[in-house]
């Protein structure tokens, strides 16, 4: 089936409106509604044509997000979650119009707890903002995805990267997070303890939800200690095979590898 043949997404043209207003009035200058911006909040590098959003807000709380999802909700619009824009699959497309809400403005370090090995972090904070903030700790955050992505949308997305091999992907990084739903109320799931049977799992349950369930406006991450030597090897193997046997033996006789990567000539 082409992707012409498939049928549109509805609009609420008369919600959209209702809402256009609601958050103009509330936001001011942090309610925008300009093509450029709405174009750059729905950038898709996939097959998609890129669809924008009616509206980007700019929230600084958790109140305001809940404010914004209330206000969607009560006039049945989409609300898309948006961290710093470096998903290529478009995540941020908007095919049924609504209100994009960026949380680059929820940028603070909450705490850092070096004796706990955790740290709590508004969901724009970058991997690399915190790493910088780490520094003079001893301690860092594995997870790399690649892109100096926003660690709420590693979290709604559960990013990974050639870390993994050593300290895995977000879902086992993220130790507990605050979202708001989409009736705009606020799940918590988890506390400090590092282990809890009280009910579901829902901290897994959200990371890699891709905002289909809710907005993460606070995580909670597992910190690792910088490695007092890093060095690195090429090693050439006549097959994919026999490399990937090489890898296993490598796991298996417990050597702490970090990154383990696959090249061929032209990447050399």
């Amino acid at each position: 089936m082409a992707l012409s043949d498939l049928n549109p997404v509805e609009r609420n043209e008369e919600g959209i409106a209702a809402v256009l207003g609601i958050l103009k009035q509330r936001l001011g200058e942090r309610f925008q509604t300009g093509q450029a911006i709405r174009s750059q909040h729905a950038h898709t590098t996939t097959y998609i044509p890129t669809q924008a959003p009616d509206g980007v807000a700019f929230p600084e709380t958790t109140a305001e997000v809940q404010e914004i999802v209330r206000a969607c909700a009560a006039h049945r619009v989409p609300v898309i979650a948006f961290g710093v824009g470096s998903s290529l699959e478009g995540h941020t497309n908007a095919p049924g119009g609504g209100i994009s809400v960026d949380t680059s403005r929820m940028n603070r370090i909450l705490a850092v707890n070096p004796q706990d090995l955790d740290c709590t972090v508004e969901p724009g904070v970058t991997r690399e903002d915190l790493n910088r903030h780490l520094r003079d700790t001893g301690l860092f955050f594995p997870i790399d995805p690649g892109a100096n992505a926003s660690l709420g949308g590693m979290a709604a997305t559960r990013a990974s990267g050639t870390n993994a091999v050593r300290y895995g992907t977000m879902r086992e990084n993220v130790l507990s997070l605050t979202a708001v739903m989409a009736d705009g109320e606020t799940v918590t799931t988890g506390k400090r303890a590092k282990k809890s049977s009280a009910g579901y799992d829902l901290t897994r349950l959200l990371v890699g939800s891709e905002g289909t369930l809710g907005i993460i406006t606070s995580l909670t991450l597992r910190l690792q200690g910088i490695p007092q030597a890093i060095s690195g090897g090429v090693c050439p193997f006549p097959s994919v095979e026999a490399a990937c046997n090489a890898v296993i033996a490598t796991i298996q006789m417990g050597i702490p590898v970090a990154r383990i990567e696959l090249v061929n000539a032209l990447q050399m």
